[in-house]
């Protein structure tokens, strides 16, 4: 089996940033991350996104505000990150805190400075095939393995464990806009082994570690893992039991070193490309 790592794809990625970064003229497009509260994971992707900006040579300034902030306040600041004109893309960490209405704050999101996908006007672009759109990261990253590797996609059959609406149901738009016969599979799927071992190209997302060993993997097939999970011995795992498919699958991505490494990639391209729009 092929072990597909995120780095070699992220390293295109970069490619692609630098020479886009030529047509701005000395512009250098800023990334605003605004984050509520220490949650742990928030804390380590902030580090990760600040880091991936740095070295694509893209400016990053952090919001941070306490975890037990007021809904009415949260929001009037968010007004004024999304207003500000030096902040030319926005990441939004989430979920919010229970006492934030995390849909309000996703609808007063400017759609052109929207780099993960979140408000409605960017949702309903990816889901009419409108390019204009940002699609999640984490989504778009998984089209991007695939297309770093060569690996085709039009036409084969595709199956996507999970429908949420950060990775399954956007992924499955984009899946169908290169022309694949998509599968969407959740807790209720009957016979789910069977509807992952259809597929040519297996994407695990369904938020539980190494669900998904052997018996889901057909011969031969492309197994893309976006599930980060900690197992039971503390060690950071995927939703795939790599190494039982070490003989079924043809080819794999790792956790860590997978789908995740090249999402703050993705999130790079999104900030270059909101700068082009805004500056050309």
């Amino acid at each position: 089996m092929i072990t597909l790592k995120g780095a070699d794809v992220s390293a295109r990625i970069r490619e692609e940033v630098q020479a886009a970064l030529k047509t701005l003229d000395g512009v250098v497009p800023r990334l605003a991350i605004v984050r509520v509260g220490e949650n742990p994971d928030d804390i380590s992707y902030e580090r990760g996104a600040t880091k991936r900006m740095d070295k694509f040579g893209l400016d990053v300034r952090s919001y941070v505000f306490p975890g037990d902030i007021r809904h009415e306040d949260f929001a009037a600041e968010f007004a004024k990150i999304n207003q500000d004109p030096e902040n030319t893309g926005i990441l939004l960490l989430r979920p919010l805190p229970k006492q934030i209405r995390e849909k309000d704050i996703e609808k007063l999101m400017d759609p052109d400075k929207d780099l993960d996908g979140i408000c409605p006007v960017n949702i309903a672009r990816v889901f009419a095939g409108d390019e204009s759109g940002f699609a999640p990261c984490t989504a778009e990253a998984v089209v991007e393995v695939l297309r770093a590797n060569r690996i085709p996609i039009s036409g084969k059959r595709v199956t996507i464990v999970g429908r949420s609406m950060v990775v399954g149901k956007p992924l499955a738009m984009l899946m169908l806009k290169e022309h694949a016969t998509v599968t969407v599979c959740h807790t209720r799927t009957q016979d789910l082994k069977g509807a992952c071992r259809n597929g040519e190209i297996l994407v695990a997302a369904a938020g539980r570690a190494k669900m998904l060993d052997r018996e889901y993997v057909g011969k031969d097939a492309i197994v893309l893992d976006v599930g980060i999970n900690v197992d039971e011995d503390g060690k950071l795992c995927g939703d795939v039991d790599f190494d039982s498919i070490q003989d079924t699958a043809s080819m794999a991505t790792p956790v860590p070193g997978g789908v995740g490494a090249v999402t703050t990639a993705v999130l790079a391209k999104h900030l270059v490309q909101a700068a082009l729009r805004k500056y050309t």
